[in-house]
Order: structure tokens, then C-alpha cells, then sequence
């Protein structure tokens, strides 16, 4: 059975909503936008977390409703409700009519249709019983404990969610996807003497549960989750000013999401809001820099196999060999910029509408051995892994979190520090790359992406990078 038809199922069997009249509705709704559409959505979420050898919080959930938009230059006109009902609609469709007052648009062109599927439709909630969940994260706290002494807490969470969304635009022109996604985490409190230190690690997808729930997966990701706890349990204080810093591979590319990512977002762009405006066409990085902005991989958490106005995913290449050469686009800023929808039109649920976001954002190999790039480090900072952090769009100016870093001195790999800070503007760091590794790899499927009150999943990526003075800021007294 089609995706089109399952959401059929859910949207018009089962909700009892008649397809006929729901097409005169949004066809009348509609009838002077620029564009527009009615999103149907229906998703189950579920949440388990277990806490120093019992269950914290256990949590499921289903929701259900629509959100329906008109477009009319670049007004937009949104109303939603969880009642999906025919006089819902008819309240809905009354409310998107005024922002077409006055206003004689012509309906852009329908998103082209697409065939490809990139994930699998079946419910990962049904997969494992919730018996089955709460005794995998018993075994992973037990497995903890068993592997060193100085494990102090052990918390372990899984979650998974179930999204089906049909979209119908003007004409009976209709769209449907359906999204698994899942997500097992694992952190570790470990003290010796008086010191406390954590690590963390999580993995994910749009796949089913089995991926990440057999032993030799969940012991991998205990492992390291530990592994990074030690590692700052043995932590310098780190050193701080300008020097040479190395981004190691995958998860490190959150920096490049979040410092670039957002600056090349069509909406930022069209206000001229970015950093990056105007810069079309121009050099805003080192040579051998590309960046491209990819929905279309299967099973990553990023993915999605169309947007949520109907266009289908793809690689969107943003940055090439150091030149601005694309934008992430929704359809309306795309039509306001006259520049092709990238399916990049995203939003956190059926109660948004839907803006340029990110899918998976990461940057290509480049040539070189990471081991060359290190040793050719007299004296910087190793960056492997970031926590929170905080970036100015308009100005480009980023503050990240090191969460996993080490001094290197002539070459070599030296004591891991604690307290690192990344201080920077994001188009400026883009022209201090010297050297790219030929080692890209992409996040293990734990990003979420947060945008004017919405959050998306993302992925993130890129190969061992060296960056030339960048600003570390640090905990060491001089």
C-alpha cells in the first residue's frame, strides 16, 4: 500500500473527513494566493528513560490535526486546529481568506512528484514491547556499573515517533509521507576522590528500533559513552587565545550548521539578515570548501523524502570550492527570490508553518590524512565533539561548548582539557580552513535544530578540518 494510501486511511476512513469536499475547501480557500496547502498530520511519540537502576519517566503520545496556509506575496495567512473536522476546515479556510483581500495571485506550479521512498513506513513503537525497552535500558546500566568501578550514574533514555502527513494543495493535487524516527541515548556519571565528570552518546534514525537495540550496538555506545567520562575525568584546565584549532570529524559539523548553515537559509537571505547577503556568486571560503545541504540520504535523521509543502528532497550544494553558489529554500522565498524551491520547507508540527530549514548539512572530503593534518599542528587545540552553543545570524558571531578536547603539541595528541570555547564569526572561520581531510563522516543521528520557537531533526557533518587562528577561550589561569 502507497503512503497516499495509508494517509487516506488515517485522514479520511478513520477521521471520517470526506476527500471531495475537503478538495472544494482548499480550493476555495485558496482560490487568489500566490500559494498554499493543506497539511494533514497524524504522529505517536513515545519516550522511556531510566535513571540510576529505575525507570524516571515514561511517557506516550498521539496527535492528530491540520494546518492550513495561504500565501499572497509574502504574507502569509496560517490557521491549524487538532480537530479535524469539515467545520474546522470551513473556520480555517475562513481565516487564510483575508490575508488574499484585495489580492489577485495566480497558484505557483504544484511540486514535482517523486516515487523514491527513503525510509522504511513501518512503526517503530510497535517493534519492541515496552516491557522489552525498559529491560534493555536495565541491561545498559548494568553493563555500565560491571565496566569501571568509578561509574557513579548511569542514565539511558530511548524514544521513537511514528509521523504519517498528507499534503493537498489547490486542484486535488495530493502528497504523503510517512516518517519513522528513533533515538537511543546513554550518559555516564563517573568521580573519583572529589571530581565528577560526564560523557554522553547517542545514536538515531528514520528506522526501526533493531538498528541500535542488539548488543553489540548498545555496548558500543556504553562504551563510549563511558569513555568520554574518563576522558574528562583525566582534564586540564584549557588554554585560551588565538592558535590553530583541529575539528575532528562527523559531529563536530554542528559548528559548520550552526555558524553557516542558518546564515545561508532563504528567508535570513531575502530580508538581508545574513551574513551572507548579497554575496552571491563570491568567494566566502577557502579554496577546496564545499558545503551542501542533503535530504535525500537514506535513513539518516535529517531525511526526509519530501518537504512539508510536497517538494521532493535533494543535495543542495550551498558552498562550492569556496564559492556561495546556493541558498536553503522554501517555496515562498524561493518565488520572492526567483530561485527554485531546494525542498528545505520544514516545520516542527500540523500548528507551524513551514520555513527554509536545514536537512542534512555537511561538507565533502577534501585530501588530506587527518594524521597529516595533526601533525602538522606545533601547538592548537583538538576539538572532537561540542555541546551547546550560541550564534548571531545577522552578524555571524558564534560562542560553541567544547565537550571533548585536547591540547597538541609538536604533532602530537596531548592532554585532554576541559572549559574550551570556540569564539568566532562564521564567515570568517570558512576562510581560515588550510587543510580538509579526506575522513568526512556524518553525525550518528542525535541533531535537532531549533528555528523561531520550531525543532527539526537534522544531521550534521564533515571530514577533520584545521583552522588557523581561531579564538579558544579557556579556563587556564596565565
Amino acid at each position: 500500500m502507497s503512503d497516499l494510501a495509508k494517509t487516506d486511511t488515517l485522514f479520511f476512513d478513520r477521521a471520517g473527513l470526506d476527500q471531495s469536499r475537503v478538495e472544494r475547501i482548499v480550493d476555495d480557500s485558496l482560490c487568489d494566493a500566490d500559494d498554499g496547502e493543506l497539511y494533514l498530520e497524524y504522529c505517536q511519540s513515545e519516550s522511556v528513560a531510566f535513571d540510576d537502576g529505575r525507570i524516571r519517566n515514561a511517557s506516550f503520545d498521539t496527535m492528530q490535526g491540520f494546518g492550513l496556509r495561504a500565501v499572497a506575496d509574502e504574507a502569509t495567512g496560517y490557521a491549524h486546529s487538532a480537530e479535524l473536522s469539515e467545520a474546522a476546515l470551513k473556520r480555517a479556510a475562513g481565516a487564510v481568506r483575508a490575508v488574499q483581500s484585495g489580492h489577485a495571485g495566480t497558484m505557483a506550479s504544484e511540486p514535482s512528484a517523486t516515487n523514491r521512498s527513503l525510509y522504511s513506513d513501518d512503526n517503530p513503537l510497535a517493534s519492541m514491547t515496552f516491557e522489552s525497552k525498559v529491560a534493555l535500558l536495565g541491561e545498559i546500566d548494568a553493563y555500565a556499573r560491571a565496566k569501571d568501578n568509578r561509574v557513579k550514574q548511569v542514565t539511558a533514555s530511548i524514544s521513537g515517533e511514528w509521523q504519517a502527513v498528507q499534503i493537498i494543495r489547490p486542484g486535488g493535487v495530493r502528497m504523503a509521507d510517512i516518517r519513522p524516527l528513533v533515538r537511543l541515548n546513554v550518559s555516564v556519571v563517573v568521580g573519583e576522590g572529589d571530581r565528577m565528570e560526564n560523557g554522553g552518546h547517542g545514536v538515531g534514525g528514520r528506522t526501526s528500533y533493531e538498528a541500535f537495540v542488539n548488543p553489540a550496538a548498545w555496548k558500543a555506545q556504553t562504551d563510549e559513552a563511558l569513555r568520554q567520562a574518563l576522558v574528562n575525568l583525566e582534564s586540564v584546565p584549557a588554554p585560551a587565545g588565538e592558535m590553530t584549532v583541529v575539528l575532528g570529524p562527523g559531529w563536530p559539523g554542528v559548528l559548520l550548521h550552526e555558524a553557516i548553515g542558518h546564515g545561508l537559509e532563504g528567508d535570513f537571505n531575502r530580508k538581508k539578515t545574513s551574513a551572507f547577503a548579497g554575496l552571491m556568486g563570491e568567494r566566502v571560503a577557502a579554496p577546496g570548501v564545499t558545503v551542501v545541504d542533503d535530504g535525500g540520504v537514506n535513513d539518516l535523521r535529517g531525511s526526509i523524502t519530501i518537504d512539508d509543502e510536497g517538494t521532493p528532497s535533494g543535495r543542495t550544494t550551498l558552498i562550492e570550492d569556496g564559492i556561495l553558489v546556493g541558498y536553503i529554500q522554501d517555496r515562498m522565498n524561493a518565488r520572492l527570490m526567483n530561485m527554485a524551491p531546494t525542498g528545505n520547507g520544514r516545520r516542527q508540527s500540523f500548528a507551524y508553518a513551514p520555513m527554509p530549514r536545514m536537512t542534512n548539512t555537511f561538507m565533502l572530503d577534501g585530501d588530506k590524512d587527518p594524521a597529516e593534518i595533526l601533525e602538522s599542528v606545533q601547538n592548537g587545540l583538538y576539538a572532537v565533539s561540542f555541546g551547546g552553543g550560541q550564534v548571531d545570524i545577522t552578524s555571524g558571531k558564534f560562542v560553541f561548548t567544547c565537550t571533548e578536547a585536547y591540547q597538541v603539541e609538536n604533532g602530537k595528541i596531548g592532554a585532554p582539557v576541559k572549559g574550551a570555547t570556540l569564539v568566532g564569526n562564521g564567515p570568517d572561520a570558512l576562510t581560515r580552513v588550510a587543510m580538509i581531510g579526506n575522513d568526512m563522516a556524518l553525525d550518528p543521528g542525535v541533531g535537532t535544530c531549533g528555528k523561531d520557537g520550531q525543532s527539526v531533526p537534522v544531521g550534521v557533518g564533515q571530514p577533520t578540518l584545521r583552522l588557523d587562528g581561531l579564538t579558544v577561550g579557556g579556563t587556564a589561569t596565565q
